[in-house]
């Protein structure tokens, strides 16, 4: 429940590795319980919060709705580089509250993203999960006290909000070379 509340988090939520990490540390819960357990509920979580970003796009003025239209059409026409775009995000351990806040805004098709997500985060915590389990004792509660309050941190989170909004006023239509009829298509939707 833990992990797949952070992931309906939109942003500032701790990083679903460092509750693997508690877990593996602090539980005789088997290593691979954790880690089916954290990628499924993180997945969850992403894909709910796609949805609510979703909903949250038909407020959003036309001119965004229509440049947003373009960026999922472009995307959905590449889907090999957008695969491996999204194989080497879900892999790494930057936050994706901002990638599945896109998603869900741009209206792309979830499950597929939401599935190469689940896949990538079995990997990433399964190398949590079994380095945790590996740990000796120390003062973790120091070292995620550092992790959530460090400025490099909180950097990271601002940049991925700024980097959202940036998304939503590029104008993709014309960066893609995009059909003004599709936009015209989405503006009235």
């Amino acid at each position: 429940m833990i992990v797949l509340g952070v992931n309906l988090l939109p942003a500032f939520g701790p990083p679903t590795w460092s509750i693997i990490v508690l877990y593996g540390l602090g539980t005789q819960m088997p290593t691979v319980a954790i880690i089916l357990t954290g990628a499924l509920a993180a997945a969850s979580g992403r894909f709910a919060l796609a949805h609510a970003f979703r909903l949250l796009g038909r407020r959003v003025p036309a001119r965004i709705r229509g440049n947003l239209a373009a960026a999922r059409a472009a995307l959905e026409r590449n889907k090999r580089g957008g695969f491996l775009a999204l194989g080497l995000f879900a892999l790494s351990p930057l936050p994706s509250a901002q990638l599945f806040e896109a998603a869900g805004l741009a209206r792309v098709r979830l499950a597929g993203f939401t599935a190469a997500f689940f896949a990538g985060r079995l990997v990433s915590y399964s190398i949590y999960a079994v380095t945790a389990k590996g740990m000796q004792k120390t003062s973790m509660g120091d070292q995620f006290q550092k992790m959530f309050t460090s400025p490099a941190s909180i950097a990271i989170q601002l940049f991925m909000i700024a980097a959202l909004i940036a998304l939503t006023r590029i104008d993709w239509r014309k960066r893609l070379g995009g059909n003004r009829d599709e936009g015209s298509a989405a503006r009235t939707r």
